[in-house]
């Protein structure tokens, strides 16, 4: 069982939530040691010298306890006393016996005595001395009253909480920073590089967001560097390309099985290339809309030719729809189906639905061909791993990483498993409410 908490700012609030515990204990067991007690003990004295002088005549000669005494005692000086019987009727079962004030007491009268507070509208101490074993001394205090026990215990409270608070905005402010950096790294792995963060905090953190922006500026230089250079590779593939697809044009009659093989070979070098280009291309520029997945479907179905496939559909009713990149979400769908096409020979099945307990919407798509080993299941969204180790087929070993980075930039998520009938499940997740990262 874990008691530290991982992240911290939950270590910073525990490490001072539990000096504050400690500084109020030793607070609290000052206090009762060396000011409660004391003062208690100072109480106990002069009670005890009170109810002293009370039975300074008598010599435990409890018959002189007449009423008419109690009444000029009572008039004299606030004391009262009063046999058992009307000890009770005055309050007496109210009170709270006291173990180390009766010791103290005994101590005091010399005998044992037994000690009670009456803790209602006025405090008052209940002796029954040893003088008089069936009498009880009633001595009001005035000028301390429960509500000063009450002050003390609200002042430690309130010191309690305020430290509390104190402790939990010094570590929001102190990791405020941290949480910004934070989010800005997750965006820069999506291939989002954000505006320069603001140096704040201590300055071991300024030093840290000095150093991630720097990086974040280098990375930035290096993307654009990439698509500059991608761009300039496929302009000057592409004019030869072209020429040798208009030389092709020119071969004789009896030579069309050479131009087929050559237009083919142009196509896929295109495609190739488009492919590059899709990988490295800033799909952000293109503004966030609301889209229906289905209405996507229904557009592929209209305008794709499926090579003589069966495209079996089960678009899930009244789908909520989402805000997402239309262009760059139909690359998903038109990926996942150019892989099903490739890599199987049977049906391809295409599902939409909804889990309102993650609050999000799926789109899946299903083959009917080898499936992928497991062991290989997790490399093919990998860069360049091409799809002919896992499914014995050729591929640039691009599609399935634009995809999972059109995914990530949509803070979806992807995942693949082998059904247990044979062929390949591939199903996206996005959410139905976009985060402010992709605004």
């Amino acid at each position: 069982m874990r008691v530290l908490p991982r992240s911290a700012f939950g270590q910073t609030v525990f490490l001072i939530g539990l000096l504050l515990l400690i500084n109020q204990l030793v607070s609290y067991v000052t206090v009762a040691f060396y000011v409660i007690k004391p003062t208690a003990q100072q109480i106990n004295q002069l009670v005890a010298k009170q109810i002293k002088v009370v039975f300074i005549d008598h010599h435990h000669d409890e018959a002189l306890l007449t009423e008419a005494m109690a009444q000029r005692f009572q008039q004299a000086t606030d004391i009262e006393i009063y046999p058992q019987h009307l000890a009770e009727q005055h309050g007496l079962l109210q009170a709270r016996f006291y173990q180390f004030m009766s010791t103290d007491m005994s101590n005091e009268l010399g005998g044992p005595a037994e000690v009670r507070i009456e803790q209602g509208a006025q405090l008052a101490y209940w002796v029954r001395p040893p003088q008089a074993p069936d009498y009880w001394v009633r001595i009001p205090l005035s000028g301390l009253d429960e509500s000063q026990f009450s002050l003390l215990t609200f002042y430690l409270l309130m010191i309690g909480f305020l430290s509390v608070a104190g402790g939990w905005w010094f570590a929001t402010t102190l990791n405020r920073p941290l949480k910004s950096l934070q989010h800005a790294a997750l965006r820069v792995g999506r291939g989002d590089i954000p505006d320069p963060l603001p140096e704040r905090g201590s300055s071991e953190i300024r030093a840290v967001t000095r150093a991630f922006n720097h990086m974040a500026t280098g990375i930035k230089h290096l993307e654009q560097d990439r698509a500059l250079l991608m761009a300039g590779v496929s302009h000057d593939l592409r004019t030869p390309l072209t020429r040798i697809r208009l030389a092709s044009e020119m071969l004789q009659q009896q030579d069309n099985w050479i131009r087929d093989g050559i237009i083919n070979d142009i196509d896929d070098m295109n495609a190739i290339i488009d492919q590059f280009m899709d990988y490295i291309r800033h799909h952000k520029d293109e503004e966030l809309q609301w889209i229906n997945l289905n209405d996507l479907i229904e557009e592929l179905l209209e305008s794709e030719h499926l090579q003589q496939r069966e495209l079996l559909h089960e678009l899930a009713a009244d789908l909520p729809s989402i805000p997402a990149r239309r262009i760059a979400i139909k690359r998903v769908l038109n990926n996942l189906m150019e892989n099903a096409l490739r890599y199987s020979t049977g049906d391809i099945e295409i599902s939409t639905g909804y889990e309102q307990g993650r609050r999000q919407v799926y789109l899946q798509v299903r083959d009917y061909g080898p499936g992928i080993p497991e062991e290989n299941m997790q490399a093919m969204f990998e860069p360049f791993t091409q799809g002919d180790s896992a499914r014995g087929s050729g591929g640039s070993g691009l599609g399935l990483a634009i995809i999972k980075k059109i995914v990530d930039m949509h803070h979806g998520e992807i995942t693949l498993h082998n059904h247990a009938h044979g062929g390949l499940v591939a199903r996206i997740y996005l959410p139905l409410k976009a985060r402010k990262s992709s605004l």
